[in-house]
């Protein structure tokens, strides 16, 4: 098991069908931190009002959270949009897990990093909720589009290629959105005094510097599966799971249940993209 000071995870989207439960309880297996962020749209109460979906994986998912609590690691839960009805609920606890509106963290060398998910600085979200409840389900349609284009590309014996991924990136405006939204976060991060910020929210993982502000995007569990990680110097790193879950050895012995079952679908659910 790798060990970190720290790991942020965003988007997760439990309560979906786009959402990689298994991918995540893979992750978790095998990473540990001191700290774990959860860093905003980790139950998806929108599409939850419109049909209730809930799978023994997303319960495992939580469950697993919570196995991480009690063993001594210290949780943080910092709502997104997508479970808004959350911050109603700042400064509680459950189960242990942590609730914030937000959260400074202070690398190992010494930098200030704000914590958000971000949905505050999406113009869209915050001028315009009924556009955004339009954009989700265009990009559900997307994803249910992408997940029956890779099947056909697995019987023709090809890998996984997320073509929802594709579409975002290639859109010009897709890509001045990204864009925009990481110009007002760092933004923000800039006139709190801070050296960086940590954020969710656009499912686009990536680190970068934007005049002086370290702007780190964790990215998503449901198209890309990237976790942003902090090592015990201070380095900051994007860990992209299924891309390390492709270049790991075979594993010896027998693991426990019900692990060993996800274990087994992993293969299936890269080429498939479940």
């Amino acid at each position: 098991m790798d060990r970190y000071r720290a790991i942020w995870i965003s988007d997760i989207h439990l309560g979906t069908r786009g959402c990689k439960a298994d991918f995540l309880i893979d992750f978790l297996r095998w990473n540990d931190a001191d700290t774990i962020y959860l860093v905003g749209d980790i139950i998806d109460g929108w599409r939850l009002k419109r049909s209730w979906y809930w799978p023994q994986t997303h319960n495992d998912v939580v469950q697993k959270v919570l196995r991480k609590v009690r063993k001594g690691t210290r949780v943080i839960y910092v709502p997104g949009n997508h479970d808004e009805w959350l911050r109603d609920y700042t400064l509680l606890q459950f189960g242990g897990v942590e609730v914030a509106e937000e959260v400074i963290h202070v690398t190992a060398d010494g930098r200030r990093l704000l914590v958000l998910h971000g949905d505050m600085f999406d113009a869209v979200v915050k001028h315009a909720r009924w556009l955004a409840l339009l954009g989700d389900g265009a990009y559900t349609a997307a994803l249910w589009l992408n997940r029956y284009f890779n099947t056909v590309r697995r019987r023709l014996g090809y890998q996984y290629w997320s073509l929802s991924a594709y579409l975002k990136h290639r859109v010009k405006n897709a890509m001045q959105y990204i864009g925009s939204f990481a110009d007002a976060v760092a933004n923000e991060a800039n006139r709190r005094g801070v050296d960086g910020v940590v954020c969710g929210h656009i499912h686009h993982a990536e680190i970068r510097e934007m005049n002086g502000i370290l702007y780190c995007n964790d990215g998503d569990w449901v198209e890309s599966c990237t976790a942003l990680v902090e090592h015990y110097d201070g380095r900051l790193e994007l860990i992209d799971w299924i891309e390390k879950w492709r270049s790991r050895p075979p594993i010896d012995g027998v693991v426990d249940e019900p692990e060993s079952e996800i274990e087994a679908r992993l293969p299936v659910l890269v080429d498939t993209a479940l």
